[in-house]
C-alpha cells in the first residue's frame, strides 16, 4: 500500500489509519510549487519517519510553469474566507489530484504495491472537481484496469466531514501540532484563509483542542447557503 501525503490534517490522518490497517511501503508527496509545499511536505516527513514508513518526494516544478492557480507561487494571492466559498475555485489546480494518481499508480505498480490511498472528504466536493466521488470512481477504473495488479484506490474518507476526520486522527493518536493546513505557507497558519478557516472549524466541530498557533483568530465565517 501506498498513501498521498502532503503533511495537511486530512492526509496524515489517512496514512496513520492505513498504517494500522495495512503494509504500508511508502508515503509520496508531490512537490508541484505551491505556495504552502515548503511547509506541509516536512510534516509528511515527519510523519513517515515516526511510523518507520519511506518517504518520497516528486518534483512536478511543470504545475507552478505553466498551469493557472492562485495557490501556485506564479499565481496570486490566496482569499481569505470560508473553504466552501466560490472564491476558493481560485486555489484549484487543474487535474491535479488526475496526474498525481497517474503518477502514484505507476510507482505503486514498480514497488509491488496493490493499493493506494488519497484523503479526498466530503468537504472538498464543493470546489475541486477531482476530489468527487465520481471522479475518484473513474480514476479507480482506470487504475484497476491500467495495471497488471489491478491496483485500488482507497479513499476511506469519500463520504465523511472535516469533524470526523479531526476525530479519527485523534483516536489514532496524531499529532496535529505537526500538520499544516494554510495555503498562504507563511511562518506560522494564517487563520483567515479557507483551509485555515476549515481546520479551525474541523476541531470546533470535534470538540477537540486545536494546538495550531495562527496569525490572525477573527470569529468564523458562517458556512456559504447552498
Amino acid at each position: 500500500m501506498k498513501v498521498i501525503v502532503s503533511g495537511r490534517r486530512d492526509s496524515i490522518t489517512a496514512l496513520y489509519l492505513a498504517h494500522r490497517d495495512h503494509d504500508v511501503v511508502a508515503g509520496l508527496s508531490f512537490d508541484y510549487g505551491s505556495k504552502h509545499n515548503h511547509r506541509e511536505i516536512p510534516m509528511a516527513q515527519w510523519h513517515c519517519q515516526h511510523l518507520g514508513i519511506p518517504h518520497t518526494t516528486i518534483p512536478l516544478g511543470f504545475m507552478a510553469d505553466h498551469f493557472t492557480s492562485h495557490l501556485l507561487n506564479s499565481g496570486g494571492d490566496i482569499p481569505d474566507g470560508h473553504y466552501e466559498e466560490e472564491s476558493m475555485k481560485q486555489t484549484v489546480v487543474p487535474f491535479r489530484n488526475g496526474i498525481m494518481l497517474a503518477i502514484a499508480t505507476g510507482l505503486a505498480e514498480s514497488r509491488n504495491a496493490h493499493g493506494l490511498v488519497i484523503a479526498a472528504h466530503s468537504g472538498d466536493h464543493a470546489i475541486y472537481p477531482d476530489c468527487r466521488e465520481s471522479f475518484m470512481l473513474a480514476m479507480a477504473d482506470a487504475m484497476k484496469h491500467g495495471t497488471y495488479p489491478g491496483i485500488q484506490l482507497l479513499r476511506p474518507f469519500i463520504s465523511t466531514d472535516k469533524a470526523g476526520i479531526a476525530s479519527l486522527g485523534h483516536s489514532l493518536g496524531l499529532d496535529f501540532s505537526r500538520t499544516w493546513s494554510c495555503y498562504k505557507g507563511g511562518p506560522t497558519h494564517c487563520g483567515t484563509c479557507g483551509t485555515c478557516t476549515e481546520r479551525r472549524e474541523a476541531f470546533a466541530l470535534a470538540n477537540l483542542p486545536d494546538p495550531t498557533t495562527y496569525t490572525h483568530l477573527p470569529p468564523l465565517p458562517p458556512k456559504p447557503a447552498t
